[in-house]
C-alpha cells in the first residue's frame, strides 16, 4: 500500500501510475528510492514525494501528465552533476535507463537518449574517427551539459558551444506532449532549450554533430603553488599569442592527501596548467615551452593523446562528494587581476578552497551559431569557478570563503555568466538569473516559458519564471 502524501495524491493514483509505465515508481522509504535520488554533489540531496525511473519517452509523458493532474512540480535527473533543488514536494523523473545511442558516420551525427553520458559516446564515436564537443568531465550526462551550453576544453575555441551543433531535440513539455523541436519547426523553443538548462520540459533524445578529430596534444602541468604569480603572469602574457586551436586554463589547487595521487601532489598546494591543442605535438611543444619555463615543474603530463583521453586535461574528480561552489565571468584578466588572484588564493592568502579555476574562452565561443540559441556567455573571455568540498554542517564557513575569494574579483567581473557553472544558490536566485542571461535574453526566455510552461511545472532547476 502506498504511503505517498501530496496534493490530491491517493494510493490508488500511484498504483495507476505504476501500471502505466515500464520503469519503477518509488516512494520515500521504498527499496531503491535512495539510489534513484542519488546525486553527484552529496550536499544537494533529492527528496521528491515520488520518483519515476523512466524507461523511455512514453514513461516521461505519463509521469509529466500524472504530475500535472495532481499539482506536482517536476524535477529531472540523469547523471545528477548539477542538482540545484531538493525537489521536495515534487515528482522526480530519472532518465538513466534511457541509454539509446547511435552514430551516423556518413552525416557525422550522433543521436542519444537522455540517460547517456559522454563516457558512453566517446569510444563509439572514436570507432569512426569522430569526436563530440565533450566537456572537461566525460562522466557527466550529454543532455544536461548540452542544455547548459557545453564548453569543451579542446574543441570549443574552434567550434563553439556543444549547444551550437544540436540538430533537434525530442522534449516532453508541461502539457505532456512529446515534441520534435528543430530550429525550423519551433524556433523559439529550440532557442530557449539550448542554453537555459532544462527549464522548458524533459528532453528525451537529442541529435548533434560530431567532428573528424582523433587526437590532441595536451594534458596538465603541475607547478608548486608558491610560484602562482609567475605562472599566472606567463599565462596571461602568452594567451594573446596563441590561436583558436589552443585551449587552456589554470587551476589553483589544495589537493587532498590521498593514495590515488602521485607523491608530489599528495596533500600539496599546486598550480595546475591545463592544455588542449589540436595541432601537431611538435608545434604544441613549441607553443607551450614559455609556460613550461615559467616555474619549476612538479609533474608534466602534457603530450600526444587519443581524443578519448580528453578527461586527462582537467582530471576532474569522478566520485560523488559534498561540496559548495561559486562562479563568475571576467571581462578581462589584467596584471591587476592576476595580482588579486594571488592575494585571494595564493600561498599567503589563507585560502582553504580546494580549487580556484580560471578558463580562457574566446574564439568560436564568441561567435553566433547558424541557428541561434540562448547561451548567455558569448563575448566573455574568462570564467572563474571555485570549489569548496565539505559537509553540509560546514556550509556557512565554506560559503563565506567562497564569497571572499569570488567576490574579491568583482572589480573585473562581467554581468553575465556560464550557466553550467552556476551553483545551487546562484541558479535559484531569480534576480541573479536575470543578470546571468542579460535583460533582453531573460525577457525572451520568460515569454517562451509562459507559452510552454505557464504554471512553472519545471521549476526545480535553473528556473526562469513565466512572464
Amino acid at each position: 500500500m502506498s504511503n505517498v502524501k501530496g496534493p490530491n495524491l491517493r494510493p490508488e493514483d500511484v498504483m495507476a501510475l505504476r501500471r502505466s509505465v515500464r520503469g519503477p515508481v518509488l516512494e520515500p522509504g521504498a527499496e531503491g528510492y535512495d539510489a534513484e535520488c542519488a546525486t553527484f554533489n552529496l550536499a544537494c540531496g533529492l527528496r521528491p514525494v515520488l520518483v519515476v525511473g523512466a524507461a523511455g519517452a512514453a514513461d516521461v509523458r505519463e509521469a509529466v501528465r500524472f504530475a500535472a493532474a495532481h499539482g506536482l512540480p517536476v524535477a529531472v535527473k540523469s547523471a545528477a552533476h548539477q542538482v540545484v533543488s531538493s525537489a521536495e514536494g515534487g515528482l522526480l523523473i530519472t532518465t538513466q535507463r534511457m541509454k539509446g545511442l547511435s552514430v551516423d558516420v556518413h552525416n557525422r551525427i550522433v543521436r542519444v537518449e537522455a540517460g547517456v553520458r559522454w563516457r558512453d559516446v566517446l569510444p563509439r564515436a572514436a570507432e569512426f574517427g569522430l569526436a563530440p564537443l565533450v566537456g572537461s568531465a566525460p562522466d557527466v550526462g550529454v543532455v544536461g551539459y548540452t542544455l547548459g551550453g557545453g564548453q569543451s576544453p579542446l574543441l570549443g575555441r574552434t567550434l563553439g558551444y556543444a549547444a551550437d551543433h544540436v540538430r533537434w531535440l525530442d522534449v516532453v513539455t508541461a502539457d505532456g506532449e512529446l515534441r520534435r523541436v528543430t530550429p525550423l519547426s519551433e524556433p523559439d523553443l529550440f532557442w530557449a532549450l539550448l542554453g537555459c538548462k532544462g527549464n522548458f520540459g524533459v528532453v528525451t533524445e537529442i541529435e548533434f554533430e560530431v567532428f573528424p578529430v582523433t587526437r590532441f596534444y595536451g594534458g596538465g602541468i603541475y607547478f608548486p603553488g608558491e610560484h602562482l604569480a609567475q605562472v599566472l603572469e606567463a599565462w596571461r602574457a602568452w594567451l594573446p599569442t596563441v590561436g583558436e586551436e589552443m585551449t587552456s586554463s589554470i587551476s589553483i589547487q589544495r589537493l587532498p592527501d590521498l593514495p590515488v595521487l602521485p607523491e608530489p601532489l599528495r596533500g600539496a598546494f599546486v598550480v595546475h596548467l591545463r592544455i588542449g591543442y589540436l595541432g601537431s605535438a611538435a608545434d604544441g611543444a613549441e607553443l607551450v615551452a614559455p609556460l613550461r619555463a615559467a616555474a619549476p615543474v612538479l609533474i608534466d603530463l602534457v603530450g600526444e593523446k587519443p581524443f578519448t583521453a580528453i578527461g586527462e586535461i582537467h582530471m576532474d574528480p569522478v566520485d560523488p562528494m559534498p561540496y559548495f561552489d561559486r562562479s563568475l565571468c571576467l571581462g578581462e584578466f589584467s596584471e591587476k587581476t592576476a595580482q588579486a588572484v594571488v592575494e585571494l588564493a595564493g600561498a599567503d592568502s589563507g585560502c582553504t578552497l580546494a580549487n580556484v579555476e580560471i578558463r580562457a574562452l574566446g574564439g568560436a565561443f564568441d561567435r553566433e551559431p547558424e541557428f541561434p540559441n540562448s547561451v548567455a556567455s558569448r563575448g566573455l573571455p574568462y570564467v572563474v569557478f571555485a570549489l569548496a568540498p565539505g559537509a553540509p554542517e560546514d556550509a556557512e564557513q565554506l560559503r563565506a570563503e567562497l564569497e571572499r575569494v569570488v567576490d574579491g574579483l568583482t572589480p573585473w567581473a562581467a554581468d553575465r555568466n556560464v550557466v553550467n557553472f552556476l551553483s545551487p544558490d546562484e541558479a535559484t536566485d531569480a534576480e541573479g538569473m536575470r543578470a546571468v542571461f542579460g535583460a533582453e535574453r531573460y525577457d525572451r526566455l520568460t515569454a517562451v516559458k509562459k507559452r510552454y510552461d505557464p504554471a512553472n511545472v519545471f521549476r526545480f532547476n535553473h528556473n526562469v519564471t513565466p512572464a
